[in-house]
Protein backbone atom coordinates (compact mmCIF):
# COMPACT_ATOMS: atom_id res chain seq x y z
CA UNK A 1 0.00 0.00 0.00
CA UNK A 2 1.48 3.29 1.00
CA UNK A 3 4.09 3.84 3.50
CA UNK A 4 3.09 3.62 7.34
CA UNK A 5 0.75 1.12 6.40
CA UNK A 6 0.86 -2.97 6.32
CA UNK A 7 2.81 -4.67 2.70
CA UNK A 8 0.14 -7.45 3.00
CA UNK A 9 -2.33 -9.03 5.36
CA UNK A 10 -5.90 -9.41 6.21
CA UNK A 11 -8.05 -7.25 3.78
CA UNK A 12 -11.54 -7.63 5.87
CA UNK A 13 -14.48 -6.39 4.05
CA UNK A 14 -17.95 -5.41 6.34
CA UNK A 15 -20.80 -7.90 6.28
CA UNK A 16 -23.80 -6.52 4.87
CA UNK A 17 -27.11 -6.07 6.75
CA UNK A 18 -25.24 -5.22 10.30
CA UNK A 19 -26.32 -2.46 12.00
CA UNK A 20 -24.22 0.56 12.33
CA UNK A 21 -23.78 -0.53 16.21
CA UNK A 22 -23.03 -4.20 15.10
CA UNK A 23 -20.39 -3.09 12.54
CA UNK A 24 -18.53 -0.64 15.00
CA UNK A 25 -17.83 -3.42 17.17
CA UNK A 26 -16.74 -5.67 14.97
CA UNK A 27 -14.29 -3.63 12.85
CA UNK A 28 -13.01 -2.57 16.21
CA UNK A 29 -12.21 -6.41 17.35
CA UNK A 30 -10.69 -6.98 13.77
CA UNK A 31 -8.92 -4.02 13.82
CA UNK A 32 -7.37 -4.26 17.79
CA UNK A 33 -6.14 -7.80 16.39
CA UNK A 34 -4.13 -6.75 13.22
CA UNK A 35 -6.35 -6.01 10.05
CA UNK A 36 -3.88 -4.68 7.00
CA UNK A 37 -6.78 -2.97 5.50
CA UNK A 38 -10.52 -2.53 6.15
CA UNK A 39 -13.07 -2.26 3.54
CA UNK A 40 -16.32 -0.33 3.91
CA UNK A 41 -19.63 -1.87 1.67
CA UNK A 42 -22.77 -0.99 1.79
CA UNK A 43 -25.05 -0.81 -0.99
CA UNK A 44 -28.43 -0.74 0.18
CA UNK A 45 -28.11 2.32 3.35
CA UNK A 46 -29.12 5.32 3.30
CA UNK A 47 -26.51 8.21 2.40
CA UNK A 48 -26.56 9.96 5.45
CA UNK A 49 -26.17 7.14 7.54
CA UNK A 50 -23.46 5.35 5.24
CA UNK A 51 -21.81 8.97 5.43
CA UNK A 52 -21.68 8.88 9.67
CA UNK A 53 -20.37 5.29 10.08
CA UNK A 54 -17.98 5.78 7.40
CA UNK A 55 -16.41 8.80 9.05
CA UNK A 56 -16.63 6.28 12.36
CA UNK A 57 -14.81 3.60 10.80
CA UNK A 58 -12.49 6.67 9.56
CA UNK A 59 -11.51 7.28 12.73
CA UNK A 60 -10.58 4.13 14.01
CA UNK A 61 -8.90 2.85 10.93
CA UNK A 62 -6.55 6.14 11.56
CA UNK A 63 -5.84 4.98 15.11
CA UNK A 64 -4.70 1.22 14.33
CA UNK A 65 -3.05 2.84 11.23
CA UNK A 66 -5.16 0.85 8.25
CA UNK A 67 -6.31 2.15 5.75
CA UNK A 68 -10.10 2.29 4.91
CA UNK A 69 -10.90 1.84 1.46
CA UNK A 70 -14.75 2.49 0.43
CA UNK A 71 -16.51 0.15 -2.20
CA UNK A 72 -18.11 1.77 -5.11
CA UNK A 73 -18.52 5.15 -4.19
CA UNK A 74 -16.21 7.49 -4.84
CA UNK A 75 -18.44 10.58 -3.78
CA UNK A 76 -18.67 8.65 -0.21
CA UNK A 77 -15.29 8.04 0.05
CA UNK A 78 -14.11 11.82 -0.77
CA UNK A 79 -16.82 12.64 2.04
CA UNK A 80 -16.19 10.64 4.27
CA UNK A 81 -12.16 11.19 4.54
CA UNK A 82 -11.32 7.79 4.08
CA UNK A 83 -8.08 6.94 2.36
CA UNK A 84 -8.79 4.65 -0.96
CA UNK A 85 -11.58 3.59 -2.54
CA UNK A 86 -12.15 -0.06 -4.94
CA UNK A 87 -13.79 0.49 -8.08
CA UNK A 88 -15.77 -2.50 -9.27
CA UNK A 89 -17.08 -3.62 -12.58
CA UNK A 90 -18.58 -0.77 -13.43
CA UNK A 91 -16.71 1.70 -12.08
CA UNK A 92 -13.24 1.89 -14.25
CA UNK A 93 -13.95 5.34 -15.77
CA UNK A 94 -13.59 6.81 -12.22
CA UNK A 95 -10.17 5.68 -12.07
CA UNK A 96 -8.62 8.87 -13.33
CA UNK A 97 -11.21 10.69 -11.40
CA UNK A 98 -10.35 8.54 -7.98
CA UNK A 99 -6.38 8.86 -8.64
CA UNK A 100 -6.77 12.71 -9.14
CA UNK A 101 -8.23 13.41 -5.58
CA UNK A 102 -6.47 15.91 -2.89
CA UNK A 103 -5.55 14.31 -0.74
CA UNK A 104 -4.86 11.82 -3.42
CA UNK A 105 -6.90 8.74 -2.77
CA UNK A 106 -5.69 5.07 -2.72
CA UNK A 107 -7.33 3.10 -5.66
CA UNK A 108 -8.34 -0.17 -5.94
CA UNK A 109 -10.07 -1.91 -8.85
CA UNK A 110 -11.58 -5.52 -9.30
CA UNK A 111 -10.17 -7.71 -11.96
CA UNK A 112 -11.81 -10.50 -11.86
CA UNK A 113 -9.61 -13.45 -13.59
CA UNK A 114 -8.73 -10.89 -15.82
CA UNK A 115 -4.88 -9.85 -16.43
CA UNK A 116 -5.79 -7.24 -19.32
CA UNK A 117 -7.64 -5.37 -17.31
CA UNK A 118 -5.35 -5.63 -14.70
CA UNK A 119 -2.49 -3.74 -16.70
CA UNK A 120 -5.35 -1.47 -17.92
CA UNK A 121 -6.04 -0.51 -14.34
CA UNK A 122 -2.77 0.09 -13.30
CA UNK A 123 -1.75 2.29 -16.12
CA UNK A 124 -4.82 4.64 -15.90
CA UNK A 125 -3.75 4.89 -11.71
CA UNK A 126 -4.73 2.16 -9.87
CA UNK A 127 -2.88 1.67 -6.75
CA UNK A 128 -3.57 -2.42 -5.78
CA UNK A 129 -6.02 -4.96 -8.20
CA UNK A 130 -8.12 -7.56 -6.97
CA UNK A 131 -8.62 -11.06 -8.02
CA UNK A 132 -11.41 -13.37 -7.77
CA UNK A 133 -13.29 -15.59 -6.77
CA UNK A 134 -10.31 -17.92 -5.86
CA UNK A 135 -13.15 -20.36 -4.05
CA UNK A 136 -16.54 -20.56 -4.03
CA UNK A 137 -17.78 -17.29 -1.85
CA UNK A 138 -20.93 -18.44 -0.07
CA UNK A 139 -21.47 -13.70 -0.11
CA UNK A 140 -21.28 -14.10 -4.21
CA UNK A 141 -22.37 -18.00 -4.71
CA UNK A 142 -22.79 -16.92 -9.09
CA UNK A 143 -18.88 -14.54 -8.74
CA UNK A 144 -16.74 -14.91 -11.95
CA UNK A 145 -14.08 -17.59 -10.93
CA UNK A 146 -10.57 -16.98 -10.91
CA UNK A 147 -7.64 -19.72 -11.12
CA UNK A 148 -4.32 -19.60 -9.10
CA UNK A 149 -2.41 -19.67 -11.98
CA UNK A 150 -4.00 -15.49 -12.73
CA UNK A 151 -2.10 -14.87 -9.68
CA UNK A 152 0.78 -16.01 -10.75
CA UNK A 153 1.02 -14.67 -13.80
CA UNK A 154 0.10 -11.17 -12.63
CA UNK A 155 2.71 -11.65 -9.45
CA UNK A 156 5.51 -12.35 -12.13
CA UNK A 157 4.44 -9.54 -13.95
CA UNK A 158 3.16 -6.62 -12.10
CA UNK A 159 4.48 -4.01 -9.67
CA UNK A 160 1.68 -3.33 -7.43
CA UNK A 161 0.05 -4.88 -4.34
CA UNK A 162 -2.78 -8.22 -5.52
CA UNK A 163 -5.50 -8.53 -3.32
CA UNK A 164 -7.13 -12.16 -3.79
CA UNK A 165 -10.87 -12.83 -3.10
CA UNK A 166 -13.72 -15.16 -2.76
CA UNK A 167 -13.95 -18.09 -0.22
CA UNK A 168 -10.32 -17.03 1.57
CA UNK A 169 -10.17 -18.83 4.66
CA UNK A 170 -7.15 -19.54 7.30
CA UNK A 171 -7.09 -23.62 5.84
CA UNK A 172 -6.93 -22.86 2.07
CA UNK A 173 -5.09 -19.14 2.68
CA UNK A 174 -1.75 -20.34 2.52
CA UNK A 175 -2.11 -21.77 -1.44
CA UNK A 176 -3.40 -18.59 -2.16
CA UNK A 177 -0.26 -16.76 -0.58
CA UNK A 178 2.19 -18.82 -2.33
CA UNK A 179 0.44 -18.18 -5.96
CA UNK A 180 1.25 -14.44 -5.38
CA UNK A 181 -1.55 -12.54 -2.92
CA UNK A 182 -0.32 -9.75 -1.02
CA UNK A 183 -3.61 -9.79 0.84
CA UNK A 184 -6.19 -11.84 1.72
CA UNK A 185 -9.82 -10.48 1.39
CA UNK A 186 -12.28 -12.07 4.04
CA UNK A 187 -15.58 -11.03 4.69
CA UNK A 188 -18.21 -14.05 5.98
CA UNK A 189 -15.12 -16.06 7.31
CA UNK A 190 -13.98 -12.63 9.68
CA UNK A 191 -17.44 -11.25 10.76
CA UNK A 192 -19.01 -14.55 11.25
CA UNK A 193 -16.96 -16.09 13.55
CA UNK A 194 -17.70 -16.69 17.09
CA UNK A 195 -14.55 -15.08 18.21
CA UNK A 196 -13.74 -12.43 15.65
CA UNK A 197 -10.24 -11.77 17.21
CA UNK A 198 -9.01 -15.48 16.49
CA UNK A 199 -10.33 -15.50 13.54
CA UNK A 200 -7.78 -12.47 12.33
CA UNK A 201 -5.14 -14.33 14.46
CA UNK A 202 -5.32 -17.41 11.86
CA UNK A 203 -5.21 -14.97 8.85
CA UNK A 204 -2.29 -12.96 10.21
CA UNK A 205 -0.28 -16.71 11.12
CA UNK A 206 -0.96 -17.10 7.41
CA UNK A 207 1.94 -14.26 6.64
CA UNK A 208 4.34 -14.58 9.74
Amino acid sequence: MRAGWPMNGLYAITPDGATEAACFEKVSIALDAGLGALQYRDKSGIWADRLRLARKLGELCRAARVPLIINDDLALAIESGADGVHLGRDEMHLLETAASTSPRLLVGVSCYNDLARAREAITRGADYIAFGSLYPSRTKPAAIRCEPAVLRAARAELAVPIVAIGGITPENGHAVIEAGADYLAAISSVFDAGDIARAVHRYAELFA
